[in-house]
């Protein structure tokens, strides 16, 4: 291995250079038993999104920006939950810990894609709230499907051009230490510790994505909240204050279940880098399974309108 290794110093790309990932430290003999949560929690992520994406396309008074947005959400849950399932699971069932050169890094482009479009969407959504809230009267005029669907692509197009020069400089350079990595997945911030040469472009960029997206975002969507708050304090009717803190309820759980994991893992990467390496096992499973498990779960018990919608299809489909 030593030399196989130390053979990628002048070339990376060869065909036969792979990765190990690795599954929970210190329980590899309880594979199957650990697969099974796991089946649970991409059962409920694959089944929820899918059902939600169904239910808003079959369901004509769902054809509402809000419910628009909740789509490309679980579009991006699924698509979290597609690129992680096939590495994690055949690591647990078949103890299949290679993965080749060209697979990690298209993982790690689908998985930081997937990842910057949730945050994305939940920025949308907060743009969404805001015009609901504070412009009643101008929401379907401002949100009209057009402008939907325009910042759907400019989502898209802001998350693929964010992660690709972050490949390219990672593929450029050599990779001379141990390939053993520390999950089930491939994950930029795993890799970029294999390197053994110096990587001030590569943190400088990663640097630069975390203030454009792990802090903007939150930013801007904190600020779309400050103007909400303000506006619904200015109303004096506490019912209509309940109801437009109600309606925002669901979509302020989805920014936690997506931020605090996302700061969690990043945190862990750069600051905690010697702690037991169950720390970074668990807040990588964390920050990738929490959103598409928990979204679905969230916006089916907390609206009221997907929650009919859902019990509507699910009516039918018996009835048939």
């Amino acid at each position: 291995l030593p030399s196989l290794v130390m053979s990628q110093i002048t070339n990376t790309t060869q065909d036969h250079f792979y990765f190990i990932l690795t599954s929970i430290p210190g329980f590899e003999a309880s594979h199957i038993w650990i697969s099974i949560p796991f089946c649970c929690f991409y059962t409920i992520s694959i089944m929820g999104n899918t059902t939600i994406l169904t239910v808003i396309r079959t369901e004509p008074s769902l054809h509402q920006p809000m419910y628009l947005f909740l789509s490309m959400l679980a579009l991006t849950d699924l698509g979290l939950t597609l690129t992680t399932l096939p590495t994690a699971m055949q690591l647990l069932w078949f103890n299949a810990r290679e993965i080749s050169f060209e697979a990690c890094f298209a993982q790690i482009f689908f998985i930081h894609t997937f990842s910057f479009m949730e945050s994305s969407v939940l920025l949308a959504m907060s743009f969404d709230r805001y015009v609901a809230i504070c412009r009643p009267l101008h929401y379907t005029s401002i949100l009209t499907n057009k402008v939907i669907g325009t910042i759907g692509l400019a989502i898209l197009c802001r998350c693929v051009l964010a992660v690709l020069p972050s490949l390219f400089l990672l593929k450029r350079l050599p990779f001379c230490h141990s390939h053993l990595l520390s999950h089930s997945y491939c994950l930029h911030q795993d890799m970029i510790r294999l390197v053994c040469a110096d990587i001030p472009v590569n943190s400088w960029y990663g640097f630069a994505l975390v203030l454009l997206i792990i802090v903007m975002d939150p930013l801007l969507i904190l600020l779309s909240y400050a103007m909400i708050l303000k506006s619904v304090l200015g109303v004096a009717s506490m019912v209509e204050r309940f109801y437009a803190f109600n309606n925002c309820l669901s979509h302020i759980l989805a920014v936690f279940v997506l931020y605090v994991p996302m700061v969690g893992v990043s945190m862990t990467h750069r600051f905690a880098k010697h702690n037991s390496p169950m720390v970074h096992v668990i807040m990588a499973n964390v920050y990738l399974l929490a959103p598409p498990v928990m979204n679905p779960v969230i916006y089916s018990v907390k609206t009221k309108q997907i929650r009919r919608a859902i019990i509507h299809f699910l009516s039918q489909r018996n009835m048939h």
